[in-house]
């Protein structure tokens, strides 16, 4: 079996009225959401949600527990506390957003397991409380080590008193953690709408995409995206590289690079004498006899990097007259320091992608063409997003990253599906199997 079958065979079981009525459903959600500190007129520090894309990803979901008189029990982890006592991570700002702005009511429950949650659940359970939340939102999982380490007794805890287990946070799904993998060995397991429609979206895309399949691929780090340019390599049409990524493939074809970032491979590679832009000089190497007509008659290889970049001696330079302008195809006609840092793509490049993204059928973007952050060096992202916006083709973006530079450029609602997964993404689109998705499938 092929990696690819993975994605033919991936049908997902959703709950069924007859699943959920009347009964006591823990649902997995991912409120790993940015929260930000307000200030009141009398002094008072006040936690809000500073994002509320995700809470409001699984409301559907919850929507249709409550409608048929499910108690839900919510539970996610928020960022990465050192101790049970990290207040800044708690998720009882989450609860009370919920209810004060999203219209669903919901109690906060200060831990996740144990007496206090028992009682919550005879509250919920009791016909005489008919007015009080049956939705319960319980504390940061990983306020206990034991949900990393998918601790057998903390699953069981986990699903006691309970009777469904509902998966709704698909950015977890690759994390073999308690609430993910180990609870669904207790109940009867399902997914959650926004789950579904996540995998269903990628699983069309590697199996039945409009054509041409165009890939776009940047940010810092190209590690964490090695699996997924591998196999979206075979499947797309052609794969359009920027960010610090293509500094690797840009090395790997002869290019001068001076000191622009190059991610350097982990140790346990290093021992297998493996790299980076080796894997990039593999990729190049296999693709090279394939092409992609451009205009119908003018042919470009599959994996495309800048010919031109915007350079700098330093990422926070703020005079843009202090860059540089590099024709990578005439390098040798310029006197460049040495001390160089590739930030952008050029102008050249920008054309040329923008070209090949107007006559796709899908477009998938993940990772910032520079360093967007930096107005000098943001060009390249803002001309990549508005043309992927407008190109007329089925898209879909994915990872913080290029979400957050999207919605500085004010284009977040001109995609067709974004996807904030990030590495569960990658892992999906790498062919693997995520330890969060096997116990979800039909059988």
């Amino acid at each position: 079996m092929s990696k690819y079958d993975n994605f033919n065979l991936m049908k997902l079981k959703l709950p069924k009225i007859s699943d959920i009525k009347n009964k006591t459903v823990f649902v997995r959600v991912d409120y790993n959401v940015p929260l930000k500190t307000e200030v009141d007129e009398a002094g008072n520090k006040k936690i809000m949600v500073a994002n509320d894309e995700r809470i409001k990803a699984s409301l559907e979901t919850i929507k249709f527990l409550l409608k048929n008189e499910a108690i839900v029990v919510l539970a996610s982890h928020l960022g990465r506390p050192t101790s049970a006592h990290d207040s800044e991570l708690s998720l009882e700002p989450i609860a009370k957003y919920m209810t004060e702005n999203l219209g669903i009511a919901v109690k906060f429950v200060k831990t996740c397991i144990g007496d206090e949650v028992e009682t919550a659940l005879e509250q919920c359970k009791n016909p005489e409380n008919n007015d009080s939340p049956k939705v319960l939102l319980l504390e940061n999982l990983r306020f206990h080590d034991e949900e990393e380490e998918n601790n057998a007794d903390f699953s069981k805890k986990l699903a006691k008193n309970m009777d469904v287990y509902i998966n709704e946070a698909f950015s977890t799904t690759h994390r073999a953690h308690a609430s993910i993998v180990g609870i669904t060995h207790h109940l009867a397991s399902f997914a959650g709408f926004a789950l579904e429609k996540e995998v269903a979206t990628f699983a069309k895309m590697m199996t039945e995409p409009k054509r041409p399949l165009v890939i776009v691929l940047g940010g810092a780090k190209i590690s964490d995206k090695v699996g997924a340019i591998e196999h979206l390599a075979k499947i797309a049409d052609i794969v359009l590289v920027g960010g610090a990524v293509s500094n690797s493939f840009l090395k790997a074809d002869g290019f001068e690079t001076y000191k622009s970032y190059i991610e350097d491979a982990p140790a346990d590679l290093k021992k297998k004498n493996i790299n980076y832009v080796d894997f990039a000089c593999s990729l190049i190497e296999e693709h090279k006899t394939e092409k992609m007509l451009i205009n119908g008659y003018i042919p470009m290889d599959k994996i495309l990097y800048p010919i031109d970049v915007i350079a700098a001696e330093s990422l926070d330079e703020k005079v843009a007259g202090e860059t540089v302008l590099i024709d990578l195809l005439n390098e040798n006609d310029q006197n460049l320091d040495k001390d160089l840092l590739y930030l952008d793509i050029g102008p050249k490049t920008i054309r040329l992608y923008q070209e090949i993204i107007e006559q796709a059928g899908t477009v998938f973007w993940n990772g910032p063409m520079g360093v967007w952050e930096n107005s000098i060096f943001s060009k390249g992202t803002r001309k990549i997003a508005a043309a992927v916006a407008l190109s007329g083709a089925e898209t879909i973006i994915g990872g913080g990253d290029t979400i957050s530079a999207v919605t500085n450029f004010g284009l977040e609602q001109q995609f067709g599906y974004v996807s904030a997964a990030g590495g569960a993404a990658l892992d999906l689109l790498s062919g693997k199997m995520l330890p969060g998705i096997k116990p979800i499938l039909e059988d």
